[in-house]
């Protein structure tokens, strides 16, 4: 059964924003030599890694609503900068739009059942994606989308 995680990305205004974050982070790796992989860094490594890497992704919580998800390509130990343990999560580079779904702040990564998850935009919601992200998320708390 697939299994996904939910995110708070801090400091990240827009699913632009995380996008642009995204990509400079990938050209610093590569100007530094290195292989250009999108990681995030976290304190806990989730128990139940299989069920993530049966197609799972990590969806964003961007200013208090779920806006994104990426898919989860790995999950591994790891060290942060001071040398201490973390866990890092490995994402494919595809960003995909969701429906707007609010979210209360929290610490750390949350899991995410599938049947709970937000479904991707569609087509027809294409209208949806050209919002503002404040009034996605407004219309989103108010029930109406």
């Amino acid at each position: 059964m697939t299994l996904h995680l939910v995110k708070l990305g801090v400091g990240i205004d827009s699913v632009d924003h995380l996008r642009r974050r995204q990509s400079e982070r990938l050209k610093a790796m590569k100007a530094a030599g290195e292989t250009p992989q999108l990681i995030h860094r976290t304190f806990q490594m989730p128990k139940r890694r299989d069920e993530l890497l049966d197609g799972g992704s990590l969806y964003w919580v961007i200013k208090g609503v779920i806006q994104a998800r990426q898919p989860l390509a790995d999950l591994s130990e790891g060290h942060k900068d001071n040398g201490s343990r973390c866990c890092v999560i490995s994402l494919k580079r595809k960003l995909t739009l969701v429906r707007p779904h609010p979210r209360r702040a929290f610490q750390g990564w949350r899991y995410l059942y599938a049947d709970d998850a937000p479904a991707d935009l569609s087509a027809s919601d294409h209208a949806l994606s050209d919002l503002p992200a404040t009034m996605r998320r407004e219309l989103s708390e108010l029930g109406l989308i």
